[in-house]
């Protein structure tokens, strides 16, 4: 025997063969509860991690994080004097990356058998290299805007739901900008050709279009190249706001938004949603981990008389309680482990799993698609010190209950 002696009792109690049925019966599936609910907790995290990136890249990679424009009540039909310097002024702030010129509108963009209402954005390409449609284009580029025709680049989903495709002509409206005609007032519009296809996989997709910003300054009938707004990207779009602080551009007659502004609804809503998966998933872990309550007031109720022998032979009430904690802990960790294992085994592999069981999450229409995943080891961390905490908590009551047996009254009926 080896010392000390609670936690020696505590093991061989929990390596016993001689407990009931329906103990072992309890205990096995309190294992079994606390693995599934461990494994279970560490799968679901890791893909809404991954829909929660993939969300953040797709749309805050091409969403700006921060939009700096004049105040003036014109600024429709102005465009943003200086914005170069104030580009420059802007580059030099902490967590800033990049900075584009923008000018954007409301438009309505119309092929020969559809009408679609988009968000128009005018663009210098040559400020665009590290945009996220750089690397998302399905066919054609953004440098193509350069030319001197009038092109534009939309999103493939739009081009879809148009019935065009590359190198097609399409026609743009600004319902909201008119031109006197001999007809009377008609809304200003002009033919395009398109020269490029994005797909980012997101809602942009068929509610963004692209054209040169001295184009949408000609449509717009603003002056110079049309600029009205600077676009802010940072190393971490959830500094926004933070770095909004820190402008301090407001008095200076220049309006600063974030992106929580348009987007901020979006990702509060998939941030509370996995919170909730967290809970749920936590309590089954729980309900499984005080299954150990029932199996160890079972094992004090059978080991009664050992419990008073034990008693008789000096071991202290406190040695009683860790031997309870002690057999109580050893399941828990047993299912924690094999869990945690579990969990990050089937995390790792889990598209390769679906491919083999034929199972598409995404439908019919999306079979090269893939679960996003992203397993973090701190969390798993947590959710291992977490399930390991509740099985502790779990072994009080039973622990405290046994070290109240009074010995004499045990083994007179003996």
């Amino acid at each position: 025997m080896f010392q000390p002696v609670s936690f020696f009792i505590g093991l061989r109690y929990s390596r016993s063969r001689n407990r009931s049925g329906f103990i072992s019966f309890i205990t096995f599936f309190s294992i079994a509860g606390i693995l599934l609910g461990v494994a279970s907790l560490i799968i679901v995290v890791s893909v809404m991690n991954g829909f929660e990136g993939e969300l953040k890249k797709r749309i805050l990679g091409l969403v700006p994080h921060i939009v700096v424009a004049p105040t003036n009540e014109n600024n429709n039909s102005t465009a943003f004097e200086h914005w170069q310097q104030m580009r420059s002024k802007l580059l030099s702030v902490k967590h800033v990356q990049q900075v584009t010129p923008l000018t954007s509108s409301e438009a309505l963009i119309q092929s020969p058998s559809s009408l679609q209402g988009v968000l128009l954005q005018g663009i210098i390409p040559e400020y665009e290299q590290e945009n996220i449609l750089n690397t998302h284009m399905v066919s054609g580029s953004l440098t193509s805007l350069n030319s001197a025709a009038y092109h534009i680049v939309i999103g493939a989903a739009l081009a879809r739901k148009l019935k065009v495709t590359h190198g097609d002509r399409i026609r743009l409206i600004l319902p909201n900008k008119m031109v006197f005609t001999p007809m009377g007032r008609v809304p200003v519009q002009r033919s395009f050709t398109i020269t490029g296809l994005f797909n980012l996989g997101s809602q942009i997709d068929d509610s963004v279009i692209y054209i040169h910003a001295n184009k949408a300054a000609k449509l717009l009938r603003q002056q110079g190249d049309g600029v009205n707004q600077l676009r802010l990207y940072l190393d971490d779009a959830f500094n926004a706001k933070q770095v909004a602080n820190t402008l301090n551009l407001n008095e200076k007659n220049y309006q600063v938004t974030t992106w929580q502004t348009s987007q901020g609804a979006l990702f509060s809503a998939v941030r509370m949603e996995k919170n909730m998966m967290w809970l749920m998933l936590s309590l089954i872990i729980a309900v499984a981990a005080f299954n150990i309550v029932s199996a160890l007031v079972m094992v004090v109720i059978e080991k009664q008389g050992e419990i008073a022998i034990l008693q008789t032979l000096g071991l202290s009430q406190t040695g009683i309680i860790k031997i309870f904690i002690t057999q109580g802990m050893v399941n828990g960790f047993w299912g924690v482990s094999l869990g945690a294992i579990t969990g990050v085994l089937l995390t790792l592999n889990l598209n390769t799993i679906l491919a083999l069981l034929g199972i598409n999450i995404f439908g019919a229409g999306y079979a090269s698609q893939q679960l996003p995943i992203q397993l973090e080891i701190e969390q798993v961390l947590i959710i291992i010190v977490s399930a390991l905490l509740m099985s502790f908590i779990s072994t009080l009551y039973p622990a405290f209950r046994a070290s109240k047996t009074q010995p004499a009254e045990v083994l007179r009926n003996e």
